[in-house]
Parts: C-alpha cells; structure tokens; sequence
C-alpha cells in the first residue's frame, strides 16, 4: 500500500500571486520539491521548476526498493490570472502535452509508479477560451498518455473520491482522485504490487478522501506550528468594526445584499480616491463584486478579521479599467447567462433559480448602475433596464469599473474586461475591506447598500 498525499505542486500556480522574488524564496525555505513540469522559462523555453522526482520507497524488510515518479503540473490559468507577475518571463504549456513528454522520460528511469499531482480539474472543459491550454484536463492526460498510475487533481474544489478512466492506447485503468478544497480532505491512494520481470507491477488500486477533522493531530507537527498557530488565530480574531445588523451572503446569488454592497462600496471609494485629479476623475465609477462565498456573514456586533476573510475568500488585487456603456451591458449580460429560464407560472426557488453547475463566483453584480435581469427571456437579452442617475445608459457613455485582477485579467472569459488598467495599486481587497471597517469603527448598511438590481420575469420582479 501506498499512500499518497495532495503533494506540494499544485501551490506553485497560486504562489505566483504575489511575484516570482517571493515564490523562490517559498522554494528555498520548503525543504521539499515543487514541481510544474509545463512553466517553462519564456526566453528558453526550459523549465523553471523541477518537473518530477522519483522517490525510493521501502515495501518492507528484504523486499526491493519501490522507485516512485512524481509529475508536477501546473494550471496554465496562471498566464491569465497573474499575467503582471509572469508575463515575458514564464510561459505555461498544454497539461497533456507536458505530461506525453516526461512520462516516458520517468519510466526510463526507473520510475515503477507513475503518479501525477496536476492544479486542473476532470471536467475537458476551460473557462479561459482558445487562446490558453486547456484548463482541466486531468481525465485528457488519463485517457490520452499512456503510462500513468494515478493522477492526484485539484482546481475545482470539488470531492472526487475515486474515478477510473480507461487509457485509450493501453486499455489500462487509470486512477483520478481530487480531495475537496481547503485541506478539508486527504486521498489515500492503494496499490497493491507483484513483482514481474525484475520490476514491481501494479495490480490493483483504489482511492478514498478521508475528512481531515476527525484525526487526531499529530503532536510534532503541533509543537511545530504552535507559534506560528496561535500568532495567526490571534490575528484573524481581531475586531475590525461593529455591524449594526447581521449581513448574510446566502441569497447574494439571485438578490441585492448589503454584504456584497460593502465589498462595491469599499472599491469604489478606493478607486475614487486613486483618480483624483486625474483625466479620468470626471467618469461615474462602478463596481464588480462576487458571491465567493454562500455561507458568508457579518454577525450583528463584533465583526472580527475572519469574518472578513470569510466573505473575501481570495487574494485578489484591486485594479480599474475603463468601460463602455455597451460593455457594461454586454458585461452583465454574460453574468445573467447563468440564471435558469423561468417560465410562465414556475415557482420561484432559490436552490435552482441559478445554473448549479456554475459556481456561485460567476454571478457578478455591478453597483453604480440600476439593471433588471428578465429570466423570461432569451440569454443575450435579459438585461432589460440599464439606466444610471434616472436615465438609460449611453451604449457611448465611459465609465471606470473597479474589478479584481482576477477578472480583469480574463479569469471566467467575461467580454470587454481585459484592457489596461487605470488603477493598479496592488492592494489587495481583503484588505481594503478590514481598513475601511477600522477606519469607520461601523459597518451600517445605511451607509452602502443602494438596491439597485433584481431579477425579473417579464417586468415583474421575481418573489422566493
């Protein structure tokens, strides 16, 4: 039996939010690999990482060593969502490609298990459009390259406990496994081997997610943290502001809610401030923001730094583009796509007003604009009032748009948004968010929610 972790690779993607200087030194102080096989050196086009490693394993006393081979890939989303930090230096190549490449390279030396630990989900699909490999390919490098053992993913924040994918040159079963999000799960991967010609051969395998809460802590591992543990559960503790009412995320999918006007709030106020005096201070400014989290919520008093972190769940940086009033509204329309069809007569439920495919991050909603989204009609037409200070938006008008470095780098493919910026300050808007509560020492609805969209079915605004 052999079992397999989630590895470190899968960290090198992310690690590149805040620049290559801070992710070697990441590197150097592991103490173990990081791998990404397919992040190549743009200028040589080798690679900038260590690809794999082959690890000798002990099968018991007397038995021969059990060499293990280790693929480290890497989301090519990286071009996309950190292009500042990457762009001209690294280059992010076809998951599947990378992966026919080193696999035979790793068997030739000497590696008797193939196990890959690859940042892309199973689905084949890729949210970033042609212009990058594709996103989640894990069952593609199952299927297409022979070879491989195992494949240990994560990119969807999904749990997939077991799944087999027949290889379609070798007719072998190979073994995928995704462990949730968050270190909430941990793949225990089982093979059983024989040895045949001189090598050891897998026979069997199977995988299983066992839920990280319920194991006791190791106690070296404990004494190792401890510091740094509590210097954290310190910090994220920290009262930030007191919240006249309690403000919930839960039905920010299909509603207007103050949380996410706080979030539109504080942006806009940034990006206000950022371009005084400058030409574009006399455009109207709107704001981007998200559902990142259904489960979200101020409670009504102490809103404390976790709390925060609980509704701004990601490490994005602030920026600004300016937009047209026809981008704005071609913006909103490919939001509104993910809301199902609701016919003449059909309740109106919550759990299936939206596509539940489509995760909830998706539901952009824009603030500084008053719009309706018709679910009666057609996607491409179901925003269907668009007006700004009591008149119809100009599809000529120029508005600045406060968005995440996310989006605006192209990250879910919404039209229009991938333009130069015209504030980029780096800030990262947790943290904007924890000092516009400190600065305010109140967070009160009354200073930020304006409704100012809903959905409707044909003009009727719909009821849940």
């Amino acid at each position: 039996m052999l079992v397999a972790p989630r590895p470190g690779p899968n960290y090198v993607g992310r690690r590149l939010n805040y620049g290559l200087p801070l992710l070697d030194l990441w590197i150097r102080q592991l103490g173990f690999p990081a791998l990404a096989a397919n992040a190549v050196n743009a200028r040589t086009g080798r690679p900038a990482f260590t690809p794999y490693v082959i690890k000798k394993v002990s099968p018991g006393r007397h038995a021969p060593t059990l060499r293990v081979g280790i693929l480290g890939l890497t989301n090519p989303g990286v071009a996309i969502w950190d292009r500042a930090n990457v762009e001209g230096k690294l280059e992010f190549l076809d998951l599947v490609a990378t992966a026919a490449k080193w696999v035979p390279i790793m068997r030739a030396r000497g590696a008797d298990i193939v196990l890959i630990s690859a940042h892309g989900g199973d689905s084949g699909t890729s949210s970033y459009g042609p212009e990058l490999p594709n996103e989640n390919p894990s069952a593609l490098i199952a299927e297409q390259v022979p070879g491989i053992d195992a494949i240990l993913f994560g990119h969807a924040h999904a749990e997939v406990a077991q799944r087999f994918v027949t290889n379609a040159r070798t007719g072998r079963q190979v073994l995928l496994s995704e462990p949730s999000k968050w270190g909430q799960r941990l793949t225990k991967m089982d093979f059983d081997l024989v040895r045949r010609n001189g090598r050891w051969a897998v026979t069997t395998k199977s995988s299983a997610t066992l839920n990280t809460n319920t194991v006791e802590p190791d106690p070296h591992v404990l004494a190792a943290v401890r510091a740094q543990h509590n210097k954290t559960v310190a910090y994220v503790n920290q009262v930030v502001a007191t919240s006249t009412e309690e403000l919930s995320a839960t039905s920010s999918r299909y509603e207007d809610t103050p949380i996410l006007d706080y979030i539109n709030k504080v942006q806009t106020d940034t990006v206000t401030a950022a371009l005084a005096g400058t030409e574009h201070a006399s455009l109207p400014v709107l704001s981007i923001a998200a559902p990142f989290s259904r489960t979200a919520v101020f409670p009504q008093g102490d809103v404390k730094i976790k709390d925060v972190a609980g509704l701004y769940i990601y490490d994005n940086t602030l920026e600004a583009v300016v937009l047209t009033g026809a981008e704005v509204k071609a913006y909103l329309e490919y939001s509104a796509k993910y809301f199902v069809t609701l016919a003449p007569g059909a309740p109106a439920d919550p759990a299936t007003i939206s596509d539940p495919a489509v995760p909830d991050y998706n539901y952009d909603v824009l603030s500084g604009v008053d719009y309706d989204i018709d679910i009666s009609k057609p996607v491409g037409s179901r925003i269907t009032r668009l007006r700004i200070a009591g008149a119809d938006v100009d599809p000529a008008a120029r508005f600045v748009v406060a968005v995440n470095n996310y989006r605006r780098s192209g990250g879910g493919n919404f039209p229009g948004i991938v333009k130069t910026q015209v504030y980029n300050a780096q800030q990262e808007i947790r943290q904007l968010l924890i000092e516009w509560a400190q600065a305010k020492g109140a967070i009160d609805p009354a200073d930020f929610f304006v409704k100012n969209w809903q959905l409707v079915r044909d003009g009727v605004p719909v009821v849940f």
